[in-house]
């Protein structure tokens, strides 16, 4: 029985994303397709990689990041080990988060401030005789 095989054009179909953002995870060696010819063939393996990749950047991990949890994955172990690490970023990406949240509240504040005495100074110069 033969392994399903995915071609470039129908991995970057099927998951929305570009063909060069496929060879680029295969430059930075995340990716490692079999060739025939010049023609890259996919295992299911590139494509559970594929996925992870694209999960973790969304949820905001770093590529590096995302290299280390795939290759910490080891189905004969139960991924502890990748679960654990997934926790520790997951953590990590929160606090980032909440300081990040806390940085735009501040901002917010110190804009509402600076609008606040321009809309002053405006009356001021409006209340004026020309």
């Amino acid at each position: 029985m033969s392994q399903q095989t995915y071609s470039i054009s129908e991995l970057a179909s099927e998951l929305e994303v570009t063909t060069r953002t496929i060879r680029f995870y295969e430059e930075q060696g995340m990716l490692a397709p079999t060739r025939r010819g010049q023609e890259r063939i996919y295992s299911p393996k590139d494509r559970v990689t594929l996925k992870l990749i694209l999960r973790g950047k969304r949820i905001g991990f770093s590529l590096a990041e995302c290299k280390t949890l795939i290759e910490l994955y080891d189905p004969g172990a139960g991924n502890r080990k990748q679960l654990q690490s997934l926790l520790d970023m997951i953590a990590e990406r929160r606090l980032q988060l909440e300081q990040q949240l806390m940085d735009i509240r501040q901002i917010q504040l110190e804009l509402d401030t600076a609008e606040e005495r321009c809309l002053k100074a405006l009356q001021a110069t409006a209340d004026q005789p020309e």
